[in-house]
């Protein structure tokens, strides 16, 4: 697949999930300010329902409270008539049960007592008339109730006139009607913000500037004497939330699958680079093998001239060329084994307890010919006084060669090279092997690159340079195979340093 066809289906792909994101984003704005709208509605509801519910209940303590006071006064019973029409004759109960009768006698159009007509002077009255009396002195005590209402009532404290208890209770089963059952805190409050009572939890710093419902208490009192009721819910915000329970899941379904979708973006992009990899691997070791193969394959031919078996020199020459064509294969060969290595998930190894500084000194001896050879020095300085580990002895050899390897095809032309290799105690149970070299370095944007396989950092102006990317791909698999730890530093056209800790085996 090309790339541009890889960018644009993960363009588009990234196009639809934010697309698809912002719509579940802005939905649940949505439901979350609807749902807080309806939860405002419902606060507010129940607060004017519970100050409708406080004035009933002082209408209705005025209204007993006058006829308390009419029912400890004298209850008059009027009674008109008799054989003598010259007066009125009055009979009356008192509430102790004493019974009394009052004669006014005179003229009877003086006497008649205000609503009553002449005609009903000396008669029986009707039901009409005493309907209208009673609504005229019904009506009278309704307006007595209410200027009392209206010019008494402020002059009550407040505790009386709305009872915490009986608030506590208004404001519990209005919430409860309107489907508000969750707990709150309330206070009262007068003009000037001072609190007349409380709920135990209330604290109004936990509300915050959205959850504090306010409503007015008796609004026709007057403004110096007005009070308030203020209410918040502790958990509203969950309140508000729950309702969401069923959008969250499949948001988070949505970035899970969007975080899938990246990673296997990231994972195709990776594979193409190791194809092109190994693709290049694959003609680079055809490359690599052709020259070996046409070297002995022409050393083979002259073996066949009779002239050329004739002479010794000619035979030591041609066995040395084949000799070292055959080594050089056996290390391609090698370099092949180390890749198919990669494709296992753990590599076969035979542990044993070796000398670090001893081997060490080996293979530095052994490859001193080979650095000799560019005109340069190796010196191995081994400082370690616990050395054993234990190690696939083949695996640590070649992690060592690999090292000492990449340092002579890195060298700098212009400087001789110089190759430390040292062995240090780094605790009690651990050990440090570094191999520096002061080749032409790595830069910083390849050191974090190196250990990947089929990676190879740029050389510049180096062109004899030759390789499949494998070399620290291995070592960085074997020493974490070893349970050790390896890492590099380095500056450019300055050298490298690999730092190799390993841990030891305690005699």
């Amino acid at each position: 697949m090309k790339k541009s066809t890889i960018w644009a289906i993960t363009i588009i792909m990234a196009l639809t999930f934010a697309g698809l994101l912002y719509v579940q984003v802005m939905y649940m704005k949505n439901m979350i300010k609807m749902r807080d709208d309806q939860f405002s509605e419902g606060v507010k509801r129940s607060l004017y329902a519970v100050t409708t519910s406080l004035e009933q209940d002082e209408t209705k303590y005025y209204i007993e409270e006058d006829i308390a006071q009419i029912e400890t006064s004298v209850l008059p019973r009027f009674s008109v008539g008799g054989k003598d029409q010259g007066g009125i004759e009055m009979s009356f109960t008192t509430v102790d049960g004493d019974q009394g009768s009052l004669i006014l006698k005179g003229d009877l159009t003086k006497l008649a007592p205000p609503g009553v007509s002449m005609q009903a002077v000396g008669k029986q009255p009707t039901m009409h008339e005493i309907l209208r009396n009673q609504y005229l002195y019904q009506r009278s005590l309704l307006d007595e109730v209410i200027f009392r209402m209206i010019s008494q009532s402020s002059n009550r404290p407040i505790a009386q006139r709305a009872d915490s208890a009986r608030v506590a209770t208004y404001l519990r089963m209005e919430f409860d009607n309107n489907g508000l059952e969750l707990p709150f805190e309330f206070a009262v409050v007068n003009r000037t913000g001072a609190v007349t009572y409380k709920s135990p939890g209330y604290d109004p710093q936990e509300a915050g500037d959205d959850n504090m419902f306010v409503q007015t208490l008796f609004p026709n009192d007057a403004k110096s004497a007005m009070n308030y009721i203020k209410v918040y819910f502790p958990t509203k915000q969950d309140y508000i939330l729950s309702s969401l329970r069923y959008i969250i899941p499949a948001f988070i379904l949505t970035f899970i699958l969007l975080v899938v979708f990246t990673y296997t973006i990231f994972l195709t992009f990776r594979q193409k680079k190791l194809t092109e990899m190994k693709n290049d691997f694959v003609n680079n070791m055809t490359h690599e093998f052709k020259t070996p193969i046409s070297t002995i394959s022409l050393a083979a031919q002259m073996l066949n001239d009779s002239s050329v078996r004739k002479s010794q020199n000619m035979l030591e020459h041609i066995s040395g060329v084949i000799n070292e064509e055959t080594k050089r294969l056996r290390f391609l060969v090698e370099k092949v084994l180390q890749m198919s290595l990669f494709e296992r998930q753990k590599a076969t190894l035979k542990l044993q307890d070796i000398d670090a500084n001893v081997a060490i000194a080996n293979i530095v001896h052994t490859f001193k010919i080979k650095v000799e050879k560019y005109g340069g020095q190796i010196e191995a300085v081994l400082n370690a006084q616990q050395s054993v580990v234990n190690v696939d002895e083949m695996h640590f050899t070649n992690v060592l060669f690999n090292l000492l390897d990449n340092a002579v095809k890195y060298r700098r032309e212009d400087t001789p090279l110089r190759l430390v290799v040292t062995t240090r105690d780094l605790s009690a149970d651990k050990i440090e092997i570094s191999v520096q070299d002061n080749g032409i370095g790595i830069r910083k944007e390849d050191l974090r690159k190196i250990f990947e396989k089929f990676y190879r950092v740029s050389t510049g102006n180096v062109h004899d340079v030759k390789g499949f990317g494998l070399g620290l791909a291995y070592v960085h698999k074997m020493v974490k195979e070893l349970k050790g730890d390896i890492t590099v530093e380095s500056e450019l056209n300055s050298g490298t340093k690999f730092i190799i800790i390993l841990p030891i085996t305690k005699n």
